[in-house]
């Protein structure tokens, strides 16, 4: 089984030992589920630290849309179609989800 090395805090490092010690696994095996998770592209959003950014930038390009939407449902249409192809090429829709 292959190992990697991450850095975090003494307190969460405290925080996820005494979680393993309460349902009797190691640090390890109380992660790795989570790991998994992240690695899953079928998987639900895995929130970060940015999540406060992307917020923000939703929030901006839902204004952006709506104001486009109102001059030119075509362009908003085009749009769309034009970001649904960036997506998938990064992988980022859903399985089954269609540029």
């Amino acid at each position: 089984m292959a190992r990697i090395t991450i850095r975090i805090d003494d307190d969460l490092l405290d925080r996820l030992s005494r979680r393993a010690r309460r349902v009797g696994v190691t640090v390890s095996e109380l992660v790795r589920p989570a790991l998994e998770h992240a690695a899953d592209s079928r998987a639900g959003y895995v929130f970060t630290s940015q999540d406060e950014i992307l917020a923000g930038v939703l929030q901006t390009m839902s204004i952006v849309a709506a104001a486009v939407r109102k001059r030119s449902p075509e362009t908003l249409e085009q749009g769309m179609a034009d970001a649904r192809a960036l997506l998938h090429e990064k992988g980022l829709l859903a399985p089954g989800e269609q540029p």
